[in-house]
């Protein structure tokens, strides 16, 4: 099959990005796919740009209003679909992208104009899952039990009042916990919104879930073991994600079996609540009484060397090759299930 990757792009998240598409590609060549890997902030990669990429490290990008790469014009949107595989030219796009407009139904929509089937899910879903409000509003209607939140602009008073402390202030359209703050202090609380208003225009403020950190695999139908992840910081912050030694990731996790299916079934019910399809990450925090609760689900999940999905699939037995190719695999099935 012709496979374009997209990778790279215009979002907080774009080193992370590259790292994630380099390797799917990669894998995908391995499975005999014919792949073309496309950065849609810069355009067409050759195998060199690919394996001089490959040699560096995933740093963390600076913040939108230093990185003019980061800023979403219609000059810009405009280069990125002319950027885009028309039908005909790819069976399948790979999205490689991670958070803003690659994750967060932009890039969709435009592929879905274009007819040619793409990993993941579609434009709605994604836009769903990418806001943290809305996705937390639809995890409750669903049962899936979720920590109490606020939407700034709220008082250190109402803050404390309906959420105590320590709260977790957040973008609500970002993810890798980009401009994520753990505040433990009213006199932090202000600070954190402005902080995380360097990212999105929107801020969650959320009630801190103390606990053991859990993440469910999706793939297709299938939930993957579940793993836990135990981080050097307090929490799975962006440096503990992204550098070698910085957490420890079991799979599976040490849960009773029940418990094994309660979060199974909770991580299912999630992702049909936002209407995803193809491959998700739902996340988790458990407390010492056993309970669950829903962090957020990440539609298009990392796939470094370090990420989770890759971790959950081996567990299950699937190696990263197999699991790239039966991630295409659903892609096609989903666009020809759409066109029946």
């Amino acid at each position: 099959m012709r496979v374009t990757v997209l990778l790279g792009g215009t979002s907080s998240e774009r080193d992370v990005s590259l790292a994630s598409g380099l390797r799917i590609a990669a894998a995908l060549r391995a499975r005999g796919h014919e792949v073309y890997a496309v950065d849609t902030a810069r355009g067409a990669l050759t195998i060199a740009d690919e394996q001089a990429m490959l040699s560096g490290a995933i740093m963390k990008t600076l913040p939108p209003e230093q990185e003019a790469l980061a800023r979403l014009t219609a000059e810009t949107l405009s280069a990125t679909a002319g950027r885009l595989p028309q039908r005909g030219e790819a069976d399948v796009v790979f999205l490689g992208l991670h958070g803003g407009q690659g994750e967060d139904g932009t890039i969709q929509a435009l592929l879905d104009l274009t007819g040619v089937p793409y990993t993941g899910s579609g434009h709605l879903a994604s836009a769903l899952a990418m806001d943290k409000d809305l996705s937390k509003q639809l995890f409750r209607q669903a049962g899936v039990p979720t920590a109490d939140w606020l939407m700034a602009p709220v008082t250190d008073e109402q803050v404390i009042a309906a959420l105590g402390l320590p709260v977790i202030v957040k973008p609500s359209k970002q993810g890798s916990t980009v401009g994520l703050t753990l505040v433990k202090d009213a006199a932090g609380i202000q600070p954190a919104i402005t902080e995380a208003l360097r990212y999105d225009d929107e801020v969650m403020i959320e009630r801190f879930i103390p606990g053991r950190e859990l993440t469910v695999g999706i793939l297709g139908d299938d939930a993957l073991p579940v793993g836990e992840i135990i981080p050097a910081h307090e929490i799975y912050d962006y440096e503990c994600k992204y550098t070698a030694g910085m957490a420890r990731e079991e799979f599976p996790a040490t849960l009773t079996a029940e418990g094994t299916r309660t979060l199974q079934d909770l991580s299912r019910r999630a992702f049909r609540a936002l209407k995803l399809s193809g491959y998700a990450r739902i996340d988790f925090r458990m407390t010492e009484d056993g309970t669950f609760y829903c962090l957020e689900a990440n539609t298009l999940p990392g796939m470094t060397e370090l990420s989770l999905i890759p971790q959950a699939a081996a567990a299950a037995g699937i190696g990263f090759e197999a699991l790239c190719d039966r991630i295409v695999q659903l892609a096609v099935a989903r666009r020809q299930g759409e066109s029946r």
